[in-house]
């Protein structure tokens, strides 16, 4: 299994730059990586042992999951771990730097779809996230 790393630059200091990421009520707002799609529903239990839980739907409603996962380390303000229902893991790092926080996202590949479509799906929620989080 490969893994592959994305990441952004956040205009925001890392505490929200982290809730923005974390908290259900924000992760709806950006958690999708097209405007055809939507995520209307989130649910986040931050803890090793928790579950994360996101609806991803088309707009139209052709089409939708759920991607969930349990999580494997929780650092406040620096790092997330998690495993994914299929077992692929998936680490974010938070990382300040002045006013700003990196945020960098490294996870495994699956082999149904070709990685520049996973890296540029992944990348443009990475995307949507940055822009929802400076604009609010």
């Amino acid at each position: 299994m490969q893994s592959i790393t994305i990441e952004t630059l956040v205009a925001a200091p890392t505490e929200k730059a982290w809730d923005y990421y974390t908290l259900p009520e924000h992760i709806t707002q950006w958690n999708f990586a097209d405007s055809a799609w939507h995520c209307p529903t989130a649910e986040n239990d931050l803890r090793v042992g928790g579950k994360y839980k996101a609806r991803m739907e088309a707009k139209d409603g052709s089409f939708g999951f759920d991607f969930e996962a349990t999580y494997t380390d929780v650092e406040t303000h620096k790092k997330i771990g998690y495993v994914l229902e299929d077992g692929r893991k998936v680490e974010i790092l938070f990382q300040p730097e002045d006013e700003s926080t990196h945020v960098k996202v490294i996870f495994d590949t699956e082999d149904q779809n070709s990685l520049e479509l996973q890296k540029n799906g992944w990348q443009a929620i990475l995307d949507n996230y940055a822009r929802y989080t400076e604009s609010n």
